[in-house]
């Protein structure tokens, strides 16, 4: 029984670090990529890049600061049905 409680917090927690890892990844190759493509095309080496990757990282942040949330809001309400 306390074997399933293991799992079910290993399940939680690669989920968690997946979404996470996302956030911090998608934004930001796509921004790279993104940007060098059009600073080459447009001639406005690093501008573009730069603008891209700064917007990426906040976009970036929201996501993690926005998962982060979701989980310790469902944390706090199973320690409430726990503790009942």
């Amino acid at each position: 029984m306390g074997d399933d409680k293991n799992k079910s917090n290993w399940a939680v927690a690669i989920e968690l670090f997946t979404e996470v890892s996302t956030w911090v990844i998608a934004p930001v190759v796509l921004a790279l990529i993104f940007g060098k493509i059009l600073d080459a095309h447009y001639g406005t080496k690093p501008w573009i890049f730069l603008t891209l990757t700064g917007i990426a990282f906040i976009i970036s942040i929201y996501g993690i600061v926005r998962v982060v949330g979701r989980y310790m809001k469902k944390i706090e309400e199973e320690n409430k049905d726990g503790n009942k």
